[in-house]
């Protein structure tokens, strides 16, 4: 590939958008912080002017990564509209569409053994992103009696857990990944299922 240089003299963000391109070629351990400089068309020395090493660039990339996915999930929900379990519905989809659209970033967050917490901003966006999933399932959950009630954080994580199985069985063009049904398909079953067990039927106008 050739260099693609920083043309605006944003160096650190070529360096980060470098990383996440060799993180989906090659995974989290694949490369060094040599070859991230190699791709963004600068010297193997430049990147110890922002970063003190690879990790610190991948963690930069999953910050990033976090603020993307907290963006898309909050414009999916879009409120709550138009219905709870629609709105709800369309986070998952948008957690599917983030895993295709931002692999590099994805791989980050979620399959670099980078804990959540391991800089203030990190933490920052994961809790953004987390708490949109929260009040999704917190408003979809109101109606569940409340001795079936799941705590609405249970009722993300478990939601959560789905989606990043389907991501990794069959939205990322891995092995395994050939089925009839497609991704979001799987999903919305999958939701349906967990919402009957919880003994959660929506109205039929607003199914």
């Amino acid at each position: 590939m050739p260099k693609r240089g920083y043309h605006h003299g944003n160096l650190r963000q070529a360096l980060v958008e470098a990383t996440s391109e060799l993180i989906a070629e090659t995974g989290p351990q694949g490369f060094t912080l040599a070859e991230a400089a190699k791709r963004a068309g600068v010297s193997a020395a430049a990147p110890y002017r922002h970063f003190a090493g690879r990790e610190d660039v991948i963690v930069e990339v999953a910050t990033q990564g976090y603020d993307l996915f907290a963006d898309l999930l909050d414009y999916a929900y879009d409120d709550g509209k138009p219905t709870p379990l629609k709105a709800f519905e369309a986070t998952g989809r948008a957690y599917l569409a983030f895993a295709r659209k931002y692999p590099g970033h994805y791989i980050a967050m979620f399959e670099s053994g980078v804990s959540p917490g391991a800089t203030p901003d990190l933490a920052r966006a994961c809790e953004r992103a987390t708490r949109v999933l929260t009040r999704a399932a917190e408003a979809l959950s109101a109606r569940i009696p409340p001795d079936r009630r799941p705590p609405a954080a249970m009722f993300a994580a478990h939601v959560t857990a789905m989606s990043h199985g389907i991501v990794e069985l069959y939205a990322r063009g891995l092995p395994g990944a050939r089925t009839p049904f497609t991704p979001e398909e799987l999903l919305e079953t999958g939701i349906g299922i967990y919402l009957r067990g919880l003994g959660f039927l929506p109205p039929d106008d607003e199914a």
